[in-house]
């Protein structure tokens, strides 16, 4: 599932409560049928930022959710370095994170949120600070991690474009309050077999659709951030406000 809105309308705090970090004002979240309280290792979660333990190398990085699982010191050793293989950084089990790109960072982060087997993988906006070539080379990436995992995953992200290209289903929040406005399933099967998925002409209708949808809830937040950037401003300084209004 990816799940794409606009700026302001609470994608990651969706996140934040999925993941346990935040608890909800009324009602709950269930997994499996059981209340989500707090964080737990059947969350793994991958952040924009990477995250990483600077201090630790590849595979002491991976390796830190077995250990919190109680997992041995060679059992573990062999499944961090199953799941390094699994994201393309085998060789680099002993290097520290300032000496990694920032897609292996981020190649790194994934492992280790699959290495302890969580149930759900969630993540937010994990692609957004980097290049855009290898930004389309992890998103590749991550697709063949889930046809070889088959982990359930809700991908933040504000790309039409990547939302088509990884999700399963797209739902669409709407501006603040942000709610679901409406799911869209992606017909695609597979991703990788296609040459040209992005030029596909089912894809194209597809991101057209979702922009449809989520083109009036753009111009909403965008209306309701002026208006807090306008009530910001002391009351009797008119001039800066017909200066933005204006603008």
């Amino acid at each position: 599932m990816v799940i794409v809105g606009p700026s302001g309308c609470g994608k990651s705090t969706l996140l934040d409560l999925l993941a346990g970090l935040t608890k909800p004002n009324s009602g709950q979240i269930l997994l499996d049928g059981k209340a989500i309280t707090g964080p737990n290792l059947d969350r793994g979660i991958v952040f924009q930022q990477y995250a990483l333990f600077p201090w630790k190398t590849t595979l002491a990085n991976v390796e830190f959710g077995l250990e919190a699982k109680g997992i041995g010191r060679k059992e573990r050793r062999e499944i961090a370095q199953q799941y390094i293989a699994l994201v393309g950084l085998a060789g680099f089990e002993n290097r520290y994170p300032h000496e990694l790109s920032g897609g292996m960072k981020q190649r790194v982060a994934i492992a280790r949120s699959l290495a302890y087997d969580p149930e759900v993988l969630l993540m937010d906006e994990p692609f957004a600070a980097l290049d855009a070539q290898t930004r389309e080379t992890l998103q590749s990436e991550l697709l063949r991690i889930w046809e070889a995992t088959k982990k359930t995953i809700i991908f933040i992200t504000h790309g039409i474009e990547e939302a088509v290209y990884l999700g399963q289903r797209v739902a669409v929040m709407t501006s603040r309050p942000g709610r679901i406005k409406q799911v869209i399933d992606i017909p695609f099967e597979s991703r990788r077999n296609e040459e040209d998925l992005r030029a596909n002409p089912d894809f194209v209708k597809l991101r057209h659709e979702i922009w449809d949808l989520l083109k009036d809830e753009v111009s909403r937040a965008q209306e309701q951030e002026k208006t807090k950037t306008l009530s910001s401003f002391p009351s009797g300084n008119s001039s800066l406000k017909e200066v933005a209004n204006d603008g």
